[in-house]
């Protein structure tokens, strides 16, 4: 549960090789190879920087995901036992604390920055540790990123242990295939357009003329919008979150994301003078 409410500035995602809608070429990133992990993270938070430059020195970072590169890890163990001459771009790539350093560097960014595991839902995990966050004084915003993989039959055997027999499959996506998503958070006010707040799991919706709904996202998982995951570790909720913060910039009014079954649920509600403040900013740096 947030001790406090948040303020949503701005989301994006990033999607490669899932097949899906929006699909994008693999974003070329330096020093980094074989795998889409990074540069779905990093093309994600740039797109969520580049909306939203702010004050990069009062911004931290968090990172979610179940088991990290698993693409990498795999790869390099491959290589390991079958004899070949490891190649140390992958040493360095192998832990997520990689691209969020080339991220700060690239941004300037100078705030605190953590790498999280999570079986439970990422959203929830990353909107606590941006609250916690938040209470720095020296902190105004936080960049949470959840990033998914595909894999082999190697990755589903470690998710069907992670799962501990409880019948949840490894990420229904091609080996190759990635997805990243990202929300800038503040708190209320100072021009925030969308806020966020704990609801009740079972808190019965308003009714649709108000703007009020699960709503239906996009990206993995069940597609229904109830941020229902299907295995650990799917970001779902994340990109319905992004789909929830983008309709309430047009239309207004609030939505009640659900992240799973007897699970945390946020209620997400546009702020109509800051909204359009916001819209102002996002067509102005379009033009620039």
């Amino acid at each position: 549960m947030l001790r406090s409410s948040l303020g949503v500035l701005t989301t994006a995602t990033a999607t490669h090789g899932t097949g899906r809608d929006g699909d994008i070429p693999l974003p070329r990133l330096p020093g980094f190879v074989e795998s889409a992990f990074s540069p779905l993270a990093y093309e994600a938070a740039r797109q969520c920087l580049a909306e939203r430059p702010g004050e990069r020195s009062r911004t931290a970072v968090a990172l979610a995901s179940t088991a990290g590169d698993t693409t990498t890890a795999d790869l390099a163990s491959r290589r390991m036992v079958s004899g070949r001459v490891h190649n140390p771009l992958l040493f360095m790539q192998a832990t997520p604390n990689s691209v969020l350093g080339y991220l700060s560097r690239e941004f300037g960014i100078t705030g605190q920055m953590f790498s999280l595991s999570t079986l439970d839902d990422p959203l929830t995990e990353l909107l606590s540790m941006a609250d916690l966050l938040l209470e720095d004084p020296e902190v105004d915003r936080v960049l949470a990123v959840g990033v998914e993989l595909g894999g082999s039959e190697r990755l589903a055997a470690v998710y069907e242990e992670l799962a501990d027999g409880r019948g949840h499959p490894a990420p229904a996506l091609p080996a190759d295939a990635g997805l990243a998503a990202a929300v800038l958070l503040g708190r209320p006010g100072n021009g925030t357009p969308v806020s966020i707040r704990s609801a009740e799991a079972y808190e019965n919706e308003p009714e649709n003329d108000s703007g009020t709904g699960t709503g239906t996202g996009t990206g993995t998982g069940t597609g229904t919008g109830t941020g229902t995951r299907a295995h650990p570790g799917d970001i779902q909720s994340l990109f319905d979150l992004a789909a929830a913060h983008q309709r309430l910039l047009q239309e207004g009014g609030s939505h009640l994301l659900v992240t799973g079954s007897r699970a945390p649920a946020f209620l997400l509600t546009a702020d109509t003078e800051a909204k359009t403040d916001a819209r102002n900013e996002t067509e102005t740096h379009a033009h620039q």
